[in-house]
């Protein structure tokens, strides 16, 4: 439990610096609903998620309320659409979309992710027609989410289905073009997703999960940047300066206490709606808000902006710091867990970009040590499908020979350029249009297959 003196804390990270819960996830099992008539399918996955989800955004209200924490976001995930939808077409799939997102409307969420494909190692039936369908599926609904594994460490990189995501995220952005490829913002790539990440757009229930599960996803950058500012000072006043350990500690101390109260959340949570309480993903998920932003934290550790030289150091600290942290609060950690670097989403990161501290190749170096990947990131609307397929091929390898969760989630906006900016509101924020690497990659997309899984894959 916390002692009285945390909680007075957390209370003061609340009010003052950012503190919130940033998601609680209800996932829910599709597998039960399975059926060959997509009708009949579709009225089966109603039902389910109706039935677990009616009283999902009153609940986390009443408990927000009783304890003064925000609950910011009410997510639903599902099992991966592409298995449970497995006999039917591309069309097919677009209309199990689009209930899907109707089902969220109804149980009043923010998003429902898990229009998703696991191909890591090849194709389905199922996985063809979900990712055939997503540029018609994502630009018809507003609030489903897709992701698509097309790498791990165990299977390798799945280049066919790299390849494939390269065009369809291109056809996505075109699909969406009068809101500036809005629908790319919901669609992610990844290598080594885990099963029970409550955060979009890569939430999806996974089929080793239970029938129904609450997972949260706590965030927290500026409770940690003014954590180290405040430890800073106080060094300074006492002539006792900080050092780098003792910038880690301060996290690491930040860290546990905000894990806490997102499983005290999501504990009351599960209890009220009497389903059980799963993992508490404890990444620093920054929002456009000034104060609430990762990227600050940078310069808080003595650099002058985020893509300084230094920057990969920091960045790694940081994650490992809260990683100890987290772990410590909590048994059941899970998800990502780590530092998000989302460009649009973050106002700090996305200044970083707008200047020129950050490119495309500075952000992939931080990718090596963050939790996820090239998120959020607005490119040219003329950019070939074969250099976003090379990104992603790049994303996955990190991903794949360092048994980490790695994600690409790029945006091609239509008729824009470099240095013009894309505007996609709310926690999503706005984007300058960086430039992509120079080169041809198409011949290396074009001979396709798989880029084996490396030799440590073999660790059983």
């Amino acid at each position: 439990m916390l002692s009285e003196r945390e909680v007075i804390s957390t209370l003061d990270m609340v009010r003052n610096e950012h503190l919130d819960v940033r998601t609680v996830t209800l996932g829910i099992s599709l597998f039960d609903c399975v059926s060959h008539d997509v009708e009949l399918f579709i009225g089966n996955v109603r039902a389910k998620i109706n039935r677990y989800a009616n009283n999902l955004v009153a609940v986390c209200n009443e408990i927000g309320d009783k304890y003064g924490i925000p609950v910011v976001n009410k997510r639903i995930s599902v099992s991966p659409i592409g298995a449970v939808g497995a006999p039917f077409g591309p069309k097919d799939m677009v209309r199990i979309c689009q209930a899907l997102d109707e089902a969220a409307v109804e149980a009043k969420v923010d998003f429902i992710g898990g229009y998703s494909a696991l191909v890591e190692k090849g194709f389905a039936r199922g996985d063809t027609a979900l990712i055939e369908s997503i540029p018609e599926a994502l630009a018809s609904t507003q609030r489903v989410c897709s992701s698509i594994n097309v790498a791990s460490s165990k299977a390798g990189i799945n280049m066919d289905a790299v390849a494939l995501m390269g065009r369809q995220i291109l056809a996505t952005a075109a699909a969406t073009a009068d809101k500036g490829g809005f629908g790319c913002t919901k669609l992610v790539v990844f290598a080594n997703i885990p099963q029970d990440v409550p955060f979009m757009a890569g939430a999806y229930l996974g089929i080793g999960e239970p029938d129904v599960v609450i997972n949260v996803g706590v965030s927290g950058p500026g409770v940690v940047k003014k954590a180290i500012d405040r430890a800073l000072e106080k060094g300074r006043q006492t002539g006792r300066p900080l050092n780098l350990l003792d910038v880690a500690e301060v996290i690491k101390k930040t860290a546990y206490k905000v894990t806490r109260v997102g499983e005290m959340i999501g504990n009351e949570v599960a209890a009220r709606l009497e389903i059980p309480f799963g993992v508490a993903d404890l990444s620093l998920a920054p929002t456009p808000a000034v104060g609430d932003s990762v990227g600050e934290i940078f310069q808080s550790c003595g650099l002058s902006v985020m893509g300084a030289p230094g920057s990969t150091a920091v960045l790694a600290m940081l994650n490992d710091a809260v990683k100890k942290g987290g772990s410590f609060a909590s048994s059941s950690v899970g998800g990502l867990s780590g530092a998000f670097i989302p460009v649009s989403e973050d106002s700090s990161i996305e200044a970083a970009a707008t200047s020129g501290f950050l490119s495309m190749e500075k952000l992939e170096a931080l990718t090596s040590v963050c939790s996820v990947g090239l998120d959020m990131i607005a490119i040219p609307g003329d950019t070939p499908a074969s250099a976003i397929s090379g990104i992603i091929a790049d994303e996955m390898a990190i991903g794949m020979i360092n048994h980490k969760t790695t994600a690409v989630r790029l945006i091609p906006v239509p008729g824009k350029g470099v240095g013009e900016k894309v505007s996609f509101g709310g926690l999503l924020g706005e984007a300058t249009i960086i430039p992509v690497p120079r080169g041809d990659s198409s011949a290396f997309i074009g001979l396709g297959g798989r880029i084996p899984a490396p030799i440590h894959s073999l660790k059983n």
